[in-house]
């Protein structure tokens, strides 16, 4: 082979192999491109799922704080609801006291007017404690406010009790009477007459007293005033 031939091949070779290295470093080069690429989406996509992550947690968050919030609103609503139930309660059991209510009393059906029973209580306590012109005072005053009241018939004879006890014995007989007139099937009504046979007695009118006590004798045989009525009548001379 002559001279010029190797050198031609020789050119030749080289430039061959000079496209085949040019040739891989392109290929080189877009494939590093390409990783480039592929390592930003991917680390944009990590940047992704990081900001999701945090934006996931912070939902969650505010969502424990507004569920706070709404069991925090339904135990004041609930606590409201409750508060309401009991004031309507409270005004119902005021509006209640305040009404007229029908009640019997030792056998008397009556309305009771507010504050009637309250009323009729004090003057009972002030006579049971001594009290006996204080006690005079008020019942008179309630048998005048409340005459169809079903205490009405107690209040009369109660009355008649304190002004026997205060020595007003024409007082005394007047009420007992008028409780006996209005009421002559009460319970009351043969205790009344021994109230009115004692002061007959104590008023120097013991003739009267000793009729008054026979008759609670022959018309209640059966009770504790005929029992006291009997025991009496031996000791009037």
């Amino acid at each position: 082979m002559s001279l010029f031939k190797k050198v031609l091949i020789a050119v030749a070779t080289g430039c061959l192999l000079s496209q085949s290295v040019s040739a891989a470093f392109f290929e080189d080069a877009d494939a590093r491109t390409q990783i480039n690429v592929l390592n930003e989406k991917v680390k944009n996509g990590q940047k992704a799922i990081i900001d999701l992550n945090s934006a996931n947690e912070s939902l969650k968050q505010e969502n424990a704080i507004l569920r706070g919030r709404i069991e925090e609103l339904e135990k004041n609503l609930n606590e409201a609801s409750s508060n309401l139930k009991s004031y309507y309660s409270e005004v119902n059991d005021r509006l209640k006291v305040l009404e007229p209510k029908n009640l019997e009393v030792e056998g008397i059906i009556g309305t009771s007017q507010p504050g009637e029973k309250a009323a009729y209580d004090i003057a009972l306590l002030d006579f049971q404690e001594g009290r006996l012109k204080d006690a005079d005072q008020e019942l008179s005053a309630f048998v005048k406010r409340y005459p169809s009241s079903p205490y009405s018939p107690l209040a009369l004879y109660w009355l008649a009790n304190a002004k026997y006890a205060g020595k007003d014995y024409t007082g005394a007989i007047a009420t007992a009477q008028d409780l006996i007139k209005r009421y002559p099937e009460h319970q009351r009504v043969p205790q009344a007459l021994l109230t009115i046979a004692n002061c007959q007695i104590e008023g120097g009118k013991k003739s009267d007293g000793k009729k008054t006590l026979e008759s609670v004798i022959s018309k209640y045989p059966d009770t504790k005033a005929a029992k006291s009525a009997s025991d009496m009548l031996p000791k009037i001379k």
